[in-house]
């Protein structure tokens, strides 16, 4: 396909790709209309334009000039970490997929712990215990990405990003050059399951956190329970993205105990199904597609506000080409 149903096509895209190796080269692997449902937990999802991953200690520089070059362009870029809080739409997503997954790491500096926007939470939880830090335990066996975890404010079991959030490295885009820098973490900034990154035209780079000493075994042992918990509640027997509404303390109990109250547990629309063992669960039992989950969404939504008076937000983001009448607040980064 040489065309791109948006106002620019192939030849642009590639043009700016090319434009941004040759002033920072990097490794990076390219295809084109690229089946997103390879990249998301759910499953699900039409194709992108154009998905690239890029590598190595370029990558900065080179992410740098893509946005940039991008944004000059009129190309929008979509920024994906592990694809596990998003459902992409079956018509999938025009413009530039920057997939992150090759930019990850972590480094160890004395009780601080700086961690590449790529990397696996689980996997940085599991890095803390082997150099003897606690405090991100609560993230074990989230899927996702820390620059997915910190754009979100990922929280859990009580705890939350911002909780140990010292300073994030991002790429400032706004201006006419772009600036990479380092923002201190501002508690006020952030809030439930929401960052102070939302909106704006920055780029994750990566996240410094501030942890304890602890005990090898202690923080072993939180983690493992952690990941019992979510193995027990099911969140690993069907492709899905965890909890698709937001709490709110106004229901006075969570959003999943009041679609189990409705009996609303098994409700399906094609493949898509709240989850039997999970009212805030919906999962690809087989076969779902974007669609199908946009609308049964909707349908547990209205079904909520009809029966109790709480308006539902959801969690998960509705991500690339919806119809307007369908489309629900996205964000360029997903996590």
């Amino acid at each position: 396909m040489g065309t791109c149903s948006a106002d620019f096509n192939r030849s642009q895209i590639t043009e700016v790709i090319e434009k941004s190796l040759t002033e920072n080269p990097c490794k990076t692997e390219i295809r084109y209309d690229e089946p997103m449902s390879g990249h998301t937990t759910f499953k699900v999802g039409g194709s992108a334009d154009c998905w690239l991953q890029p590598e190595g200690e370029s990558f900065p520089l080179f992410c740098a000039s893509l946005l940039h070059n991008a944004a000059a362009a009129g190309i929008p870029v979509f920024v994906l970490g592990g694809g596990a809080n998003i459902v992409v739409s079956d018509k999938g997503i025009r413009g530039i997929v920057l997939d992150t997954g090759a930019w990850k790491g972590c480094s160890k500096d004395r009780e601080e712990l700086i961690v590449k926007s790529g990397t696996a939470m689980d996997e940085a939880s599991e890095y803390t215990a082997s150099v003897n830090l606690c405090g991100l335990e609560f993230l074990a066996g989230i899927p996702g990405s820390i620059g997915g975890g910190v754009y979100m404010n990922a929280r859990c079991y009580g705890r939350e990003i911002a909780d140990v959030l010292k300073w994030t490295e991002v790429i400032d885009y706004s201006g006419e050059k772009p600036v990479i820098k380092k923002i201190e973490t501002k508690p006020e900034d952030f809030g439930y399951k929401q960052s102070p990154f939302w909106g704006r035209k920055s780029f994750i780079l990566s996240a410094c956190f501030k942890l304890e000493q602890g005990v090898k075994k202690t923080i072993k042992s939180d983690m493992e329970k952690n990941r019992k918990d979510r193995t027990d509640k099911g969140h690993y027997l069907f492709p899905c993205a965890g909890s698709v509404f937001k709490n709110n303390q106004e229901y006075g109990k969570p959003a999943g105990q009041i679609i189990d109250e409705l009996d609303l547990k098994g409700l399906s629309i094609g493949g898509a199904q709240v989850a039997p063992f999970h009212g805030n669960i919906i999962i690809n039992k087989g076969g779902a597609t974007a669609s199908d989950i946009d609308a049964l969404t909707k349908e547990i939504a209205v079904k909520v506000l009809a029966r109790t008076g709480f308006l539902f937000v959801p969690e998960i983001i509705f991500a690339g080409e919806w119809p307007l009448e369908a489309k629900l607040p996205a964000s360029d980064h997903l996590s």
